[in-house]
């Protein structure tokens, strides 16, 4: 069962278990701001844009974290990660590889033609996506 689930990593793309869209914050948006954003969306991530260019990621994490120590804090002060992209077109265990090897539990999708961002993959996604395999193919 394990085997089937670890061949679909190699099947499946990153653009097949994103959900499309990015949720975005200004760096400057509170701790509040960023939070009802994530609760609204119901998204574990946003990407904390610079100059309209995603830079980098403030997680579910890096926020409670943040909360906890100083909720005057910003977006930009409490992102943890510079956004690590990808191309949607890129197989699950290409973008687990990627995200192992830099510590990050999420990545910005990109289009492979206009490498413009479409989505960001998070490891729940890559983490279910590899279940449902190993569960229907078991």
């Amino acid at each position: 069962m394990a085997q089937s689930g670890s061949n679909s990593l190699d099947r499946v793309r990153i653009g097949d278990c994103i959900r499309h869209g990015i949720f975005e914050c200004d760096p400057r948006a509170s701790l509040v701001e960023v939070a009802e954003i994530m609760a609204s969306h119901r998204v574990h991530a946003l990407i904390v844009s610079e100059r309209g260019r995603p830079a980098r990621i403030v997680s579910d994490v890096d926020l409670i974290a943040a909360i906890a120590a100083d909720d005057t804090l910003t977006a930009e002060d409490v992102a943890s990660s510079e956004a690590l992209s990808a191309s949607s077109n890129s197989s699950l265990r290409e973008a687990a590889q990627l995200m192992s090897k830099h510590g990050v539990s999420h990545l910005v999708a990109r289009d492979p033609a206009s490498g413009q961002p479409v989505g960001v993959l998070s490891t729940t996604d890559i983490l279910g996506a590899y279940g449902l395999a190993g569960r229907s193919e078991g």
